[in-house]
């Protein structure tokens, strides 16, 4: 008689926020909103840095590239999520799991690495301004 589990896991079932069909609307709604809002600002952030040749800085260049980190980490997770609010189907297979594991601590750790260089190059164009306020 062999020993062990001989079940395998091929895909996880996801919870969600709520039961009721009432407050999914209402989540899936608030959740694309937020969504909309939040892709719109940073590529409004993208295009007007790249159009307005005054913004071709170093700052805006880490500012446009945040933007873009950010659109690319909040695109891991939250389109899933509302497919699963809107879809009778609340099951992600496990390759599809770790595929979004895998982008969600890519992007959030070159969010993390971006941050630092973004507050030097602050730093930097501004330590000027320092030096004659203080004499």
């Amino acid at each position: 008689m062999e020993g062990g589990n001989q079940s395998a896991i091929s895909e996880f079932i996801l919870l969600g926020l709520s039961d009721q069909p009432e407050q999914q609307k209402l989540l899936f709604c608030l959740f694309f909103l937020m969504y909309l809002i939040t892709g719109l600002g940073n590529l409004l952030i993208i295009l007007a840095i790249s159009f307005d040749p005054h913004l071709h800085t170093p700052m805006y260049f880490f500012l446009s590239n945040l933007s873009l980190v950010d659109i690319c980490f909040t695109s891991t997770t939250i389109p899933n999520m509302l497919s699963n609010h809107i879809s009778k189907n609340r099951t992600i297979p496990y390759s599809g799991c770790l595929t979004q594991i895998f982008f969600f601590i890519w992007f959030g750790g070159l969010i993390l690495s971006s941050l630092p260089l973004w507050l030097m190059t602050v730093m930097w164009l501004f330590v000027p301004h320092y030096t004659i306020a203080l004499s």
